[in-house]
């Protein structure tokens, strides 16, 4: 008899009544793995950004961001942000609600500690609000500006506004980890009141970790 006979032999042995019992048992060891190893501190239920290019050489930008997010671990004292380019991305930082504790170059990256002078618990939500001054960061004709899913994000929508004297010719999306690049289209663009250009684009539920570039030439 092989060995694969005396696997069937054994398994036929088995009361179905107990094979249903172990199925619930690690169904039940899955889910309560799932309640209490939850994915980093926090996960992000809306993300919004918004850049706005101050004049046509691209030597002054403002960017404001807003983040809604849901803590999934208890004893939470900070939040981190980010910010990377070219020039000086940092010239001017506030946030609301805490306060800039540190920040520290990484590579080519900013990593920003904001303290918030109270302690988060699972399940508590909290709405964000960036701002920051940048310089000389988009002074060539081809630019992009990104943005990472550090964590898991439900809804990410971002939009940039060019000078009324120099609007964008063209734009695309460039996912890093698919290698894949999608060209904005004319429903991506609008023209406002005051002569300025607005893109927009937006990405439901985005993949973890996935970085997003929008680039564009002017």
């Amino acid at each position: 008899m092989s060995v694969l006979d005396d696997a069937q032999k054994i398994v036929r042995q088995i009361s179905p009544q107990w094979i249903s019992l172990a199925l619930d048992l690690i169904e039940s060891i899955r889910a309560y793995v799932r309640q209490n190893s939850p994915e980093g501190l926090y996960e992000v239920l809306r993300y919004e950004t918004k850049l706005e290019l101050l004049d046509p050489h691209g030597r002054t930008a403002q960017l404001s961001k807003y983040q809604r997010i849901k803590f999934l671990q208890n004893h939470v004292i900070a939040f981190e942000d980010y910010a990377w380019g070219e020039g000086n991305v940092l010239a001017e930082y506030k946030c609301s609600p805490g306060f800039e504790a540190d920040r520290y170059l990484e590579g080519g990256r900013w990593n920003i500690l904001i303290s918030l002078r109270e302690t988060k618990q699972r399940g508590n939500i909290q709405d964000f609000y960036i701002e920051r001054k940048l310089t000389n960061t988009f002074t060539k004709k081809e630019e992009w500006w990104q943005i990472e899913m550090q964590h898991r994000t439900r809804l990410a929508k971002l939009a940039i506004v060019f000078p009324k004297k120099r609007h964008c010719a063209q734009a695309m999306v460039v996912e890093r980890t698919r290698n894949r690049t999608t060209p904005l289209e004319a429903r991506n663009f609008t023209l406002l009141a005051d002569g300025r250009q607005l893109l927009t684009w937006e990405n439901i539920e985005p993949r973890p970790f996935e970085t997003y570039t929008i680039k564009w030439t002017w």
